[in-house]
C-alpha cells in the first residue's frame, strides 16, 4: 500500500524533496492513517511533517475530545502540531450558508493561512472520490466533473485519492491505531452522507470490487480529461479559427472562459456560446459583457450600449412631441365615488396615474441606459432593458415614452406606471396618459 501511495503521489508531482508538507487531521480514520503515511515517506520522499487541526466547534465537548486527540497523536510522533479554532455557525448565519458548506470554506481558508511556502495534505480517500463523482452526476455535470476530486490543486495535494476506506481500517486495525468517529458521519442529514449510506451500499451489491473499480475507471477519464485540457491549453488567449476545433474543445474553452470570470455556465449556455463560436456574432453573457466571434478570433468583450441623446422636455397638459412620428396626450380627469373605472384593465387604449401623487416637476422623455421602475403590483424594481426585451416590439423601441417625477420614473410606455404612483380608493384627480402613433392609439 504505501509502494501505491508513493507511486501516486510521484505520478502527480505532489512533492518534492525539501518540501514541507501540512497534513490536515481531523482525528478521524482517514487523517491519521494520511499522517502516518507521510510519516512513514518522510525520508523516501526528504520531506518534513507537519500537522494542523481545525476546531469547528460544532459538537461541544466531542470537538474538544478530537482536537486532544490529535494534539497527543502528533506528541507521540514528534510532528509540529497547530490547532485553530473557527466559529461556523456564526459564519453560516452571517453568510446564508449550511455548516457544511461553511465548515468547509473557513477549513480550506485556514489551511491556506498556514501552509503558506508548504504544501497541505488532505484525506480524501478512494470512497470520498467516488461520492464527489455520484454527487455531481445527480446534480448534472459533464467529463470533468466524472473525474472527481483533482489530486492537485494549487498547493493542496491528496495523496491517498487510490486507497479505499476499508483499506484505510484495516490498516489502523492491524498496527493497533486508534482514531475518532465525527457523529455527524453516522447521520443522513447532508447529501454526501445520504450518497454513503445509501447509494453506495446499493452499487456494491451489485459490483462487490465498486470502489476498485471506480479508481481505476476515474483513473482513465481523468487522463481524457487532462489531454482536453492540454489541447484547450493550446488554444487558449483568443481563440483562433474556431470552427477547426473539435466540438468538445470548442465547449470546454468556452466553459473555462467564463468560469475565469466567475460568469454562469450551463449546457444551453456553452451551446448558445457554441454556436455564436463557429457561425459568429455574439451573445449577452451577463451586463455588459458579451461572448464574440469575429471571423478567426473569439472571446469576452465589455460593450456599452451607445449613447443616446436624452430627449426631455416638462410634461404638459395637452400634447406632447418628443418623437416625430408619435405625440403622448395628457388630461386630468376629476375622480369621485361614482366613478367604476377599472384602473389598469389590460385592455385599456390608456394610462391613469394619481396626479395628486407624482411628486415636484414632472417631465417627459425617451428612454435613458439604466432605467429601472416599481411597476404597479409587483413588489420589486425591475430593469426597463429587460421589460422592453420582453413586451416591446423592436421597431418601436427606439420611440418610447416615459414620464419622471422628482423622485423617479413613473411611467413606461407599453410597459406601466409606477406602484407609488397607481390610483386607488383615495383617488381625487387621475392623469390619462395615451399614445397616438401616426394617429393610431397604441397602448
Amino acid at each position: 500500500m504505501i509502494d501505491r501511495i508513493y507511486e501516486f503521489v510521484k505520478k502527480y508531482n505532489m512533492l518534492s524533496c525539501g518540501d514541507i508538507v501540512v497534513c490536515g487531521l481531523s482525528g478521524g480514520a482517514d487523517s491519521v492513517f494520511l499522517l502516518n503515511m507521510l510519516c512513514r515517506l518522510q525520508n523516501r520522499l526528504d520531506i518534513t511533517v507537519e500537522a494542523i487541526h481545525v476546531n469547528h466547534n460544532l459538537r461541544g465537548s466531542e470537538s474538544d475530545r478530537d482536537e486532544q486527540f490529535c494534539r497527543d497523536l502528533c506528541r507521540k510522533l514528534n510532528i509540529p502540531f497547530t490547532a485553530v479554532s473557527c466559529d461556523v455557525k456564526g459564519y453560516a448565519e452571517k453568510n446564508s450558508l449550511s455548516c457544511e458548506e461553511s465548515a468547509r470554506i473557513l477549513r480550506y481558508n485556514i489551511f491556506r493561512e498556514y501552509s503558506s511556502g508548504k504544501k497541505i495534505a488532505t484525506a480524501h480517500n478512494a470512497d470520498d472520490n467516488l461520492e464527489t463523482v455520484i454527487h455531481n452526476l445527480i446534480r448534472g455535470t459533464a467529463l470533468k466533473g466524472l473525474t472527481g476530486i483533482p489530486p492537485v490543486r494549487e498547493n493542496i495535494i491528496r495523496p491517498i485519492l487510490t486507497v479505499s476506506r476499508k483499506e484505510i481500517e484495516e490498516y489502523l486495525s492491524e498496527i493497533g491505531q486508534n482514531y475518532v468517529t465525527d457523529s455527524t458521519n453516522l447521520t443522513n442529514d447532508y447529501t454526501r452522507n445520504k450518497i454513503r449510506h445509501n447509494i453506495i451500499p446499493l452499487m456494491r451489491e451489485i459490483n462487490g470490487s465498486l470502489i476498485e473499480t471506480s479508481v481505476r475507471s476515474i483513473d482513465t477519464l481523468r487522463s481524457e480529461n487532462n489531454l482536453i485540457e492540454s489541447e484547450v491549453d493550446n488554444a487558449d488567449g483568443i481563440f483562433e479559427n474556431p470552427a477547426e476545433y473539435n466540438e468538445v474543445i470548442r465547449r470546454r474553452y468556452i466553459s473555462r472562459l467564463l468560469s475565469r470570470k466567475n460568469l454562469p455556465v450551463s449546457n444551453k449556455r456553452l451551446t448558445e456560446c457554441d454556436n455564436v463560436l463557429v457561425n459568429g456574432g455574439k451573445i449577452n453573457i451577463s451586463g455588459d459583457i458579451y461572448f464574440v466571434s469575429e471571423g478567426k478570433s473569439a472571446g469576452l468583450k465589455t460593450i456599452r450600449p451607445p449613447e443616446t441623446a436624452i430627449i426631455s422636455k416638462e410634461l404638459a397638459i395637452g400634447e406632447n412631441i418628443i418623437f416625430p412620428d408619435a405625440k403622448l396626450v395628457c388630461e386630468i380627469i376629476e375622480c369621485d365615488n361614482s366613478m367604476k373605472i377599472d384602473f389598469v384593465h389590460k385592455n385599456l387604449t390608456f394610462y391613469l396615474l394619481d396626479y395628486d401623487k407624482i411628486i415636484g416637476r414632472v417631465f417627459v422623455r425617451n428612454r435613458k441606459y439604466g432605467d429601472k421602475i416599481r411597476l404597479h403590483g409587483r413588489n420589486f424594481t425591475s430593469s426597463v432593458k429587460k421589460l422592453i426585451n420582453e413586451k416591446v416590439p423592436e421597431e418601436i423601441r427606439r420611440s418610447l415614452h416615459f414620464i419622471e417625477d422628482e423622485t423617479g420614473t413613473v411611467f413606461a410606455e407599453n410597459i406601466g406606471i409606477a406602484e407609488r404612483v397607481a390610483p386607488d380608493e383615495n383617488t381625487k384627480r387621475l392623469l390619462k396618459i395615451q399614445i397616438i402613433r401616426n394617429q393610431i392609439g397604441e397602448c
